[in-house]
């Protein structure tokens, strides 16, 4: 690894050697755990098929165009606090990695800079974990400047804890300053200076980016609209969803992380109404704590949201175990997953069952409690998205107002106002007045009452 680029490059995997095949080796170094060990989500992989989990870092490696030469399980009794694994499974590694010839191996566990270290020098290779392999795809995938900046941030945090004293650049000194020569600081300490500098100038830029998106929530709040978020586990769908609720195109693919910044677009409620509807970085079981705390300004969006839809790809093997993870990472941003009134679970992919197996889908959510409600829909097919938009309507219309009026049907102004400011329940010609109920945020209640002498309608 070089640790050695600070204006604004990412360290690509394969940099430490001369040649860069990408042909890769993906070890998965899983604790073997009972379902129902009390201990067993405090290892961090829950109780995950084992399977599913290793096709997870393949996948992760495929996303950036990485060879997988093969993906293996490797047991653990227990962690080495060298090498993670044991010695006896470290020798035979050896043979693999000469064998496919692979230029990296991705360790699908977090290592120490020391495990790192000590694995590169047994296996001559480039050795990477999950969280830098995460890191990888989130450089690649960044589009724009605000998703740039904080991709750049988690990985010189990250890049800041692998400097430690193995490589000999490390260990030289550089020259004292002014007239007092001395032994001046290590090669070591002057990364460390260089990178922290770096973060500091990235953190003032991103405090910039955070004013401009609290400046544009303030601009929505005034119109005002409605935001509705999507959040889940990458790949479950959630990027298809949002083209199909806001007829938009943006880019859907069967590959995690396929959809990393931000993206709003205007979402049509059933009766007229205007949203938000805001597609989020997907998230992933062990995301790094400073990939949370990086991309932070882009999740305020989630944080603001009056309703966000949690998506899960209901027909993944792992689909109970991805959930608890998506409820990990929403209470770390301090929202509360069993909040009815803001948080509806979507049961995507429904197309992929058979009649039979839908009726028992649909039974079981029959059977949720209030607080976890959940909608089977199809976001490839269509299906169950006029029910999944009612309930979004009927979650933003908790705050809204009621309103009865009689308007002349020659004031084309007077109506127009209606259909563009509120949300036309009924409308009825009587005589050449409009009779209507209407739908009308709290912020225009009293605008309606003035310009057409509304009346409230009981709730």
């Amino acid at each position: 690894m070089e640790p050695r680029n600070f204006d604004g490059g990412v360290d690509r995997p394969g940099s430490a050697r001369g040649d860069k095949t990408g042909r890769v080796l993906v070890i998965g170094p899983y604790k073997r755990v009972r379902r129902g060990d009390p201990d067993a989500l405090s290892i961090g992989h829950g109780v995950r098929d084992l399977d599913a989990r290793l096709e997870e870092a393949a996948g992760l490696a495929r996303a950036i165009d990485l060879i997988v030469t093969e993906a293996i399980v490797a047991p653990l009794s227990e962690i080495r606090p060298a090498t993670y694994l044991g010695k006896g499974k470290v020798e035979e590694m050896i043979g693999l990695i000469k064998a496919h010839e692979v230029d990296l191996v991705i360790m699908d566990c977090a290592l120490s800079p020391i495990q790192q270290r000590n694995l590169e020098k047994e296996w001559n290779a480039k050795v990477l974990d999950r969280t830098g392999l995460i890191l990888e795809i989130f450089g690649r995938r960044a589009k724009t400047r605000e998703g740039s900046l904080q991709v750049e941030l988690a990985h010189l945090n990250y890049q800041r804890s692998r400097l430690v004293r193995s490589w000999t650049h490390l260990e030289r000194q550089r020259g004292g300053f002014g007239f007092l020569g001395g032994p001046g600081e290590t090669q070591i300490e002057a990364d460390r200076r260089l990178i922290g500098d770096r973060i500091t100038r990235i953190e003032n830029e991103l405090r910039k980016v955070q004013a401009t998106r609290r400046l544009h929530r303030a601009g929505r709040r005034r119109v005002p609209y409605r935001v509705v978020a999507l959040v889940g586990y990458t790949n479950a769908g959630k990027s298809t969803l949002f083209n199909r609720l806001t007829r938009a195109d943006v880019q859907a693919a069967d590959m995690l992380f396929a959809t990393l910044d931000p993206t709003l677009r205007a979402l049509t409620l059933p009766h007229g109404g205007k949203a938000m509807l805001s597609d989020t970085v997907g998230f992933i079981s062990d995301l790094p704590t400073m990939l949370v705390a990086a991309f932070r300004a882009t999740l305020e969006e989630v944080i603001e949201a009056d309703v966000i839809l949690h998506v899960r790809d209901i027909s993944h093997e792992d689909a109970e175990a991805q959930e608890r993870d998506v409820d990990t990472v929403l209470r770390q941003l301090n929202i509360d997953p069993d909040s009815g009134s803001r948080v509806l679970e979507v049961w995507n992919k429904i197309d992929r069952f058979s009649p039979e197996e839908r009726d028992n889908l649909a039974n079981i959510a029959a059977r949720r409690p209030p607080e976890r409600p959940c909608f089977l829909v199809s976001a490839q097919t269509g299906e169950g998205i006029d029910a999944l938009l009612t309930a979004i309507e009927d979650r933003l219309a908790e705050t809204k107002v009621t309103l009865s009026l009689s308007i002349d049907a020659s004031d084309g102004a007077g109506i127009s106002w209606l259909h563009r400011n509120t949300e036309v329940l009924e409308k009825q010609l009587d005589e050449g007045r409009f009779n209507m109920t209407v739908r009308v945020d709290e912020t225009k209640r009293d605008i309606a009452i003035a310009k057409f002498g509304a009346t409230v309608d009981p709730q």
